[in-house]
């Protein structure tokens, strides 16, 4: 699908085309991959180069069986940045082949830093015509205003998006997030800067190109800040694995079925090892495992959330 609308608008039409508000995290790691990629390996302690071809590969293989169904991948780029240049070389040619494929890549790299850093950040990341591609970018708000508006302007040019860090799903994400100044914890301040720079950009569905990060495992914070950031898409990690519901995360969505994207990772790209999938399809069949539970997690959302609203027959404006 051509990049040349609002981004914001692009995962709405993505969303109901697909019928579902599903994004695949693509978080390979070494020890969890089906043995077809780690018998490649030439010794019982690979090579960073072994590893990141292994990566590359089991991504492509898994972008295969999502992309009928899904709208978006999420690669985690630290996975990659662990294999060191080859790693690297792998994220970029992964990231082109799911946008290949027709699907909205958000990277999850969750980049920030003042001035012209953040412009490089930008500039590097975000966008068709960039060096690495991404249709999306997980940003750090800490260092202020300065240096989102760097990824905002870019965005803004380039049709694409940014998620920004308002209620991580781990643990201690309230250690400092969750902190009262004048009565308002700093997540909430954050969830309304936020809202206020999406606002302008807008699309016909009511949403810009700013987006926020807020986890399933906060489900009360997630529906109070549905109704804080009415302009923002709402990525929303912590689904499966970390322990988060269908049930946990229908507050992120408007009326509509639009509004957020609920991301699973290890929870499907790792399905040949969770139980209920294990016994039925095994390491030999571990697309068949990714594709029963990508199913599983669509038809979860749609029956306990506004997801189920979605048409699936919606085209996107051209």
């Amino acid at each position: 699908m051509p990049n040349s609308i609002n981004f914001a608008d692009s995962l709405a039409a993505h969303a109901m085309i697909k019928g579902n508000p599903v994004v695949v995290g693509l978080d390979p790691r070494a020890d969890q991959l089906p043995a077809v990629f780690t018998r490649r390996f030439r010794a019982s302690r690979p090579t960073w180069q072994e590893v990141a071809e292994a990566y590359r590969l089991f991504c492509r293989e898994i972008i295969d069986v999502v992309a009928p169904l899904v709208p978006a991948v999420k690669p985690q780029a630290a996975f990659f940045e662990q294999c060191g240049p080859d790693g690297m070389m792998a994220l970029a040619d992964v990231i082109q082949y799911a946008r290949h494929r027709g699907l909205i890549v958000i990277l999850d790299g969750k980049r920030n830093d003042i001035g012209s850093t953040a412009e490089a950040y930008a500039d590097a990341y975000l966008g068709a015509g960039s060096v690495w591609g991404a249709d999306a970018l997980t940003v750090s708000p800490y260092l202020g205003d300065d240096s989102l508006t760097p990824f905002v302007n870019v965005a803004r040019q380039r049709n694409s998006g940014i998620f920004v860090l308002v209620k991580t799903s781990n643990p201690g994400g309230g250690q400092f997030q969750d902190i009262r100044s004048d009565g308002v914890r700093m997540y909430e301040r954050v969830a309304a800067y936020v809202n206020s720079i999406s606002l302008p950009g807008s699309g016909r569905f009511g949403y810009g190109e700013v987006g926020a990060v807020v986890g399933a495992t906060y489900p009360e914070q997630l529906s109070e800040l549905r109704a804080a950031m009415p302009n923002c898409w709402i990525l929303v990690p912590g689904y499966g694995s970390q322990g988060g519901t269908a049930l946990d995360v229908q507050g992120a969505f408007d009326e509509r079925g639009l509004g957020a994207v609920v991301n699973s990772s290890r929870g499907i790209i790792f399905a040949h090892r969770q139980k209920g999938y294990q016994e039925k399809f095994g390491e030999a069949r571990w697309q068949a495992a990714v594709e029963v539970a990508t199913c599983d997690m669509i038809e979860d959302l749609r029956t306990h959330t506004h997801a189920g609203r979605l048409s699936a027959v919606v085209e996107p404006e051209a």
